[in-house]
Order: C-alpha cells, then sequence, then structure tokens
C-alpha cells in the first residue's frame, strides 16, 4: 500500500528568497577615498545618518550568504552598483567588478540563483542629483546596462533594470524624502518616471539582445494611485493586448477603473476621504492620451510587443492617504515630525496582498514578488514592539499565506522574495528594521541570529518553506 504525498501548497519549483540593495547592505559609500552616489550630499551635509559600514556586505558576503542558504533558498536578489563599478565616469574600478564576479560565484556555490539589480535608488556621484529629470538619462544609463550584462551575464540571467521607479521618483522630487529632496514637483515626478520607464525598454532590447534567454522586468511599488503604480506596468504590456497607440487613453482609463474597483480607499472614517481626494489630484493632473510621452514612443518603437518577461511587485502598504498623519502623531517611540507615517506603523493587510496578485495576474505573466516584508523600531540599541502587536513570523506565515490564496484563485505566482536578510541603511537612517536577522549596531554591529523584536524570524522562514514545500498547511496555522 502506498502512502499518498501532500502536495505542495505553491507551484513548485517555487522561488524563495530574500531581497537586498548594494547601497544598503555593502558598506563603503560616500567617505573619504570611497564611491560616491546621490546620497552623499545630504551624508556630508549631516541631512540623514552616514551609511558607513551598512552590514558589511562588501567584506562579509561569504557569510551573508551562509545564511541565507542555511534558511534553505534557493535565490539571492542584490544590486549590482553603477557607482562603485564606475566611481569616476568612465573609469572602471577592475577590483570591484572582480569582487561582483567573487559574490555572484558564491551565491551559484550555495545552490542559489542571483536575481540583479541595475537601479536600486542610486546612481554615481558624477551625475547630477537630479539626474532621471533629465532628457539625457535612458541612454546614459543604457551604456550602464550594457557593461554589467557583458560583464556579469555569464553569472546571471535574471535582471530588474530599476527597482520601484515609481516610489523613487514620488521620494525624490514630490515628497522630497530622498535627495535631491523636491516636494510638490508634480512635473518633475512624472518626467523622472517618464524617463526611467524609458530607460527600461530601452535596457529590456539590449540584454535580450545580449541574453535571449534572460528574464528581465521592473517592480513597481504596490500604491493606490493609478497612474503612479500601473499605469507604467500597462503601457509595458499594451502592444501584447493588442491596443493601438491611438486607442491607449481609452484601454488606460477602463484599466483604471479596474484598480480602483480592486484597491479599497483605507480604514476608518477619514481615509477614504483622503484617498479619493488623492485619487482625483493625481487624475486631474495626467492626462492619460498623453502621459509619459517618451517612454510610450519608445515602447510602440521597440521590436518586442512585451518588455516584461514577468510581473514582479513589491508589496508593503498600498493605500497612499494612510500614509498620511498630522505632524506631532504619536509614533512607536516618539512623535513624527513631517505629516508622514512611519515604516513601523505601517499596517499589515495580506487579504489586500492576494488582491495585488489577481490584479499582477491581468498583466497575463507569471507573478514574481519581490519584496515583501514589516519593518519595527529601534533607536540606540533600543528594540521597540510594534504598536499593533504583530511580529516578523506571524507577518511570514500570513503573507505567505496570501499568496497560497492568490495561487487558489488562479494566479500563476512563482517566486517571493523577504525585505531583507540582515537590519540594514534604510535610506538615510538605521532605526527601521526589516531584518529576519538583527544587527546590534551599538556592540559593533554583531548580527544576531534573532531579528530586532528577538524572534527567530529566519527559523520560521525556513519552516514555512518546507511547509509550503511539503504540502503541510497546518504549519502555517491553516
Amino acid at each position: 500500500m502506498t502512502s499518498i504525498q501532500p502536495s505542495p501548497l505553491l507551484p513548485q519549483p517555487f522561488i524563495f528568497g530574500v531581497a537586498t540593495a548594494g547601497f544598503q547592505i555593502e558598506g563603503g559609500y560616500n567617505g573619504p577615498n570611497e564611491p560616491t552616489n546621490n546620497w552623499a550630499p545630504w551624508e556630508s551635509a549631516g541631512r540623514v545618518e552616514p551609511s558607513g559600514w551598512a552590514v558589511g556586505f562588501w567584506e562579509d558576503y561569504e557569510e551573508h550568504l551562509d545564511r541565507a542558504a542555511g534558511i534553505g533558498l534557493n535565490s539571492f536578489r542584490l544590486s549590482i552598483e553603477w557607482a562603485r563599478c564606475f566611481p569616476q565616469e568612465g573609469i572602471v574600478d577592475d577590483e570591484a567588478v572582480l569582487h561582483y564576479r567573487s559574490i555572484l560565484s558564491a551565491i551559484h556555490s550555495r545552490g542559489m540563483t542571483p536575481l540583479i539589480t541595475l537601479h536600486h535608488f542610486t546612481h554615481p556621484g558624477w551625475l547630477p542629483v537630479e539626474f532621471w529629470t533629465q532628457p539625457e538619462s535612458p541612454a546614459t544609463f543604457l551604456s550602464w546596462v550594457k557593461f554589467a550584462i557583458s560583464t556579469f551575464g555569464d553569472l546571471c540571467t535574471q535582471w530588474i533594470t530599476s527597482n520601484e521607479l515609481n516610489i523613487y521618483s514620488v521620494n525624490s522630487f514630490l515628497t522630497g524624502i530622498f535627495p535631491p529632496g523636491w516636494r510638490g514637483k508634480f512635473q518633475a515626478t512624472m518626467a523622472s518616471i517618464d524617463h526611467l520607464l524609458t530607460a527600461h525598454v530601452l535596457a529590456y532590447a539590449a540584454i535580450h539582445s545580449i541574453q535571449p534567454g534572460a528574464i528581465v522586468a521592473t517592480n513597481n511599488y504596490s500604491l493606490s494611485i493609478y497612474e503612479l503604480d500601473r499605469m507604467p506596468l500597462d503601457l509595458l504590456m499594451a502592444r501584447r493586448q493588442g491596443i493601438a497607440e491611438s486607442d491607449l487613453a481609452k484601454w488606460l482609463e477602463m484599466r483604471r477603473r479596474r484598480h480602483y474597483d480592486l484597491v479599497p480607499k483605507g480604514p476608518g472614517t477619514i481615509y477614504p476621504y483622503l484617498e479619493e481626494g488623492l485619487r482625483q489630484l493625481t487624475s486631474s493632473k495626467v492626462d492619460l492620451a498623453t502621459a509619459l510621452p517618451r517612454a510610450r514612443a519608445a515602447i510602440y518603437a521597440s521590436d518586442y510587443d512585451c518588455t516584461l518577461d514577468v510581473a514582479q511587485l513589491d508589496y508593503y502598504a498600498p493605500v497612499a492617504a494612510e500614509h498620511l498623519v498630522l505632524p506631532g502623531t504619536p509614533t512607536t517611540g516618539g512623535r513624527n515630525t513631517l505629516p508622514a507615517r512611519s515604516l513601523w506603523d505601517d499596517r499589515p493587510d495580506p487579504a489586500m496582498f492576494t488582491t495585488y496578485c489577481i490584479e499582477a495576474r491581468d498583466l497575463g505573466l507569471p507573478v514574481w514578488v519581490v519584496e515583501n516584508g514589516m519593518c519595527n523600531r529601534v533607536v540606540n540599541g533600543r528594540s521597540f514592539p510594534r504598536a499593533d502587536g504583530w511580529d516578523r513570523p506571524r507577518y511570514l506565515r500570513e503573507n505567505l499565506g496570501a499568496l497560497i490564496d492568490a495561487a487558489a484563485q488562479g494566479v500563476d505566482v512563482r517566486a517571493y522574495f523577504h525585505w531583507t536578510l540582515v537590519d540594514n541603511y534604510e535610506w538615510g537612517s538605521y532605526e527601521p528594521r526589516f531584518g529576519l536577522f538583527g544587527c546590534d549596531r551599538p556592540r559593533g554591529n554583531k548580527i544576531s541570529a534573532l531579528d530586532a523584536m528577538g524572534r527567530d524570524s529566519a527559523g520560521a522562514y525556513r519552516a514555512i518553506i518546507e511547509a509550503i514545500r511539503t504540502g503541510n498547511a497546518s504549519a502555517l496555522g491553516r
């Protein structure tokens, strides 16, 4: 009598990984005799905490990769930093190139596949801080892409051109929380999105000309405002959907209605009104018939009818209105000084995660979640619990459960990357903590087996992966 083995809870082989970014983990940027990037002016002016050592990945990558492999991961997402490979315009740092090749080889030797991001919120310091608002930015970036694929392509076939091009543009030129710190510059925001999306289309063709079998995509931050999230991705898919350029406006309007039918306006009595106001304000500023003109020209001129090989998304807290609070509003460990909610107060919503995966299914491609994680706060070595009582093991169980629910509803979900492996530099500060492993900065940056909340989150992730692979739903509380 043969025993019946339980079937996996997600399609196999499924990609389980962690996501990282070079500037956030490597260390060794923006100091004396170090490569500089667009964050250097703010670091030198004291506007943000210096990035410094980060978590030492550049020197200690073997130990970090051992931690990832010990979880049972089969993929590792990282960025290769343009600023490190080209610390001066036109001059390659050969030692940096060789070091990156050693890192990629070490990933392979541990049974993991690298997923490389070519632009993760940073560009070299020899370029203007507002680089992506300038017309020449797509062509300049394309030269970096061609170099990277030719140099590292024998060790990688999976690429993200630009990480969260939508949120990079919003944070840099609309909210001002990234350099150059422009606020309320809506035209600059849309110009940046236009140039980044154009750069993606050009990069897609260049990568596939060198690596025909590559997997290439760009991952937007899941955001409730259609024009600042789904619209750029819909444009990339329009030709495959048979949409003529003359019919784009009507089709995009249909897609916008679909987006707003799916995405709620937030909890309570105030957020729905704020959300509706943000949606109307954005739609009044963006003409769907003419938005992102350079990108749509590149899309319809491309040799490829679709410049996405998979549908990638990053999921954290998508409802835009929920990111607005009154200055002085209580937050974990203090009060908000800006009219923006802190990362450690983002509201987990696994059911909405399933909804965003269902929307991504509309693109007709396999769905990869390449970032998903939860933040807590640490100040001068003191760790604060989240006000809502959530911890990382619960977050992992419920969010991977949300992926199982999406798969049950017909979503072809193929990958999940948790943000992140070790607590890192979160764009100007070390207070936000997302790591499966904690980093004790007051005690010499010692990396702990537990996360910053004292939980064995790496062990929880490992157990969840095993449960999903073997079909053990009870291990996920199901």
